[in-house]
């Protein structure tokens, strides 16, 4: 609901936004939560299991965060990666973020990871002819079968 509704000053809250303890309880589609940074399926993927890796703190640049947070992001990217290989068994990854709203952040003001298992063949005609995507479980489903392959 944070994401539709506005706060007592009428501004939009921030989404990813959330504190340590309520990631360390894994709501809803959080698969990891780390010391300074955790890990949820992305709302909206662009494929089965996307990742988006994130710090607690609110920070819309990387010069934002400090040494500990860039490195604990970082470690969760790489964490992420293999926690995706031996859930979903995926033949690549696309790894990246995007940074401010011209470079396409969906979320501008907290600075994110994406991380994207990718299959040989996964881009069929659904997106291309139709701009539908099929995944082929629901959300809960990947996120259960992340949160186990992690270890939670």
């Amino acid at each position: 609901m944070s994401y539709v509704t506005d706060d007592e000053r009428g501004e939009r809250a921030c989404p990813f936004c959330v504190a340590r303890q309520q990631a360390a309880e894994l709501p809803g589609l959080i698969v990891h939560a780390g010391a300074l940074a955790y890990v949820v399926l992305n709302l909206y993927p662009y494929n089965n299991g996307h990742l988006l890796v994130l710090p607690y703190r609110h920070a819309a640049e990387l010069e934002e965060l400090d040494t500990d947070e860039a490195s604990a992001l970082m470690a969760l990217v790489v964490d992420s990666q293999a926690v995706l290989r031996r859930a979903l068994a995926p033949d690549g990854f696309n790894i990246g973020m995007n940074l401010g709203s011209a470079a396409g952040a969906g979320i501008p003001g907290h600075v994110h990871f994406h991380v994207v298992p990718r299959w040989s063949g996964d881009t069929s005609f659904m997106p291309v002819t139709a701009d539908v995507k099929v995944l082929p479980e629901t959300l809960e489903q990947t996120r259960d079968r992340i949160a186990r392959a992690w270890g939670g």
